[in-house]
């Protein structure tokens, strides 16, 4: 019993594997161990170039760059460099995406409870768009927006569309903390009290109906129910946002940005979109997450009576999906990658919960034991974005890989790091 080895799908793009030895980007993924310690991000900047390509050929002027899935100053610059513009939720994400010297112009802000300076900051720097979505920051705008300058806007609105996906991450349906529902009226009393303020441009309507979805059709649906508003108000924009799932275990299949987008255009066109309106998106997974691996190392092995437990030098600070979503991943041993996994073992983290645990039943080679390298693919979306100090743990390195050389772009957290926030 046993599974075979990883999926090359899994991989990101440029990666070679042999008897003896993983190369991303033409870069030894133990010898990037080695040199910057695990905990690990490593990042093939081929498949994030290819995904970001892909993303701003398929949709129109406007596609951005979902930067929650992960986003530091050179994820920013390199989504920039491709054509993306950059969707943030909050300062913080708007400040390092501005201090990595992408332009204003080229930012869209989200976000369901944004605060005045929030606002106030997105307007004055003159930012693409600002994607409104209650009308308490309705209210707000009208203390901020003057008719001297102009504030380009969008209008969140929930579909009443219920994407397949984990009840966590799904945001059409009507009971949702995100956006202005269509049935009960809200978003038409929305875009109406907008359309009165002097100063602001409604471009049209912005819906996302959730994340790491695979069946298209739920897209499909939205834009059909969303044809009314467009054509009612004579807007020149519709975003159907992201939330395009990925594979992340064997077996698992994923449309690509391009079938989704093709699929999205065509439905557009079928429900009479004219070719004015511009048709955007927001792919941040689908970017990022098998662009990027984890490379952990492991310190313990324990067998117990039911199983086999490996326990590694991370866990639920670098990767809490399993244990939100109950997420699957896969794991193979980047010193052995064309061996048969044979040994099952339940690899865990290094935290004081029972439920820090990565991979229920992880298959890696005989040989792997203490000391091993160990790499879980497809963990470069929400993995770095959602980290955290847990047990007061310092967040990872992050790596860059290209053309055979490595570049830091987040050095790893120090334990000094985390001293200077006392007072």
């Amino acid at each position: 019993m046993g599974q075979g080895p990883i999926e090359k799908s899994l991989l990101p793009d440029t990666t070679v594997l042999s008897e003896s030895e993983t190369l991303i980007g033409g870069v030894s993924v133990a010898a990037l161990a080695e040199k910057y310690g695990t905990p690990l991000f490593v990042y093939d900047e081929a498949t994030l170039r290819a995904r970001c390509q892909e993303a701003a050929q398929i949709f129109s002027e406007g596609v951005a760059f979902a930067s929650k899935s992960f986003l530091c100053g050179a994820m920013a610059r390199l989504a920039a460099e491709e054509g993306l513009y950059i969707d943030v939720a909050t300062e913080g994400e708007m400040d390092i995406v501005l201090r990595s010297g992408v332009p204003a112009q080229r930012v869209i802000v989200h976000g369901n409870n944004k605060s005045e300076t929030e606002l106030r900051r997105a307007y004055k720097e003159g930012v693409h768009r600002l994607v409104v979505d209650n009308f308490d920051e309705i209210d707000r705008l009208e203390k901020i927006v003057t008719s001297e300058k102009t504030l380009h806007c969008m209008v969140r609105v929930t579909p009443g569309v219920e994407a397949h996906t984990h009840e966590f991450v799904r945001t059409g349906q009507e009971d949702t903390k995100f956006g202005f529902s269509l049935n009960s009226g809200a978003a038409r009393a929305a875009i109406d009290r907008l359309h009165a303020i002097d100063g602001i441009h409604v471009h049209g309507i912005h819906a996302h109906i959730g994340s790491q979805i695979f069946e298209v059709d739920a897209y499909l649906e939205t834009l059909a129910i969303l044809a009314e508003f467009v054509f009612e108000d004579g807007f020149d924009e519709l975003c159907v946002g992201g939330g395009l799932g990925v594979a992340y275990t064997t077996g698992e299949v994923a449309p690509s940005i391009t079938e989704w987008g093709e699929r999205v255009r065509q439905a557009a066109w079928a429900v009479g979109f004219p070719a004015s309106v511009r048709i955007t998106a927001e792919p941040g997974r689908a970017i990022t997450a098998q662009a990027g691996i984890t490379v952990y190392r492991v310190g313990a092995v324990k067998p117990v009576a039911q199983r086999t437990y490996m326990a590694v030098d991370g866990g639920m600070s670098d990767n809490p999906r399993p244990v939100l979503y109950g997420s699957g991943y896969e794991a193979f041993d980047p010193a052995f990658p064309l061996a048969e996994r044979t040994q099952a073992v339940r690899l865990v983290g290094k935290h004081c919960e029972s439920g820090d645990v990565l991979i229920d039943e992880a298959w890696l080679p005989e040989k792997t034991g203490v000391e091993s390298f160990v790499v879980t693919p497809v963990t470069g979306a929400y993995g770095y974005s959602m980290a955290s100090n847990y047990n007061r743990s310092t967040r990872p390195a992050v790596v860059f890989v290209a053309n055979g050389e490595a570049r830091l772009v987040l050095r790893r957290e120090t334990v000094d790091d985390l001293a200077r926030l006392e007072v």
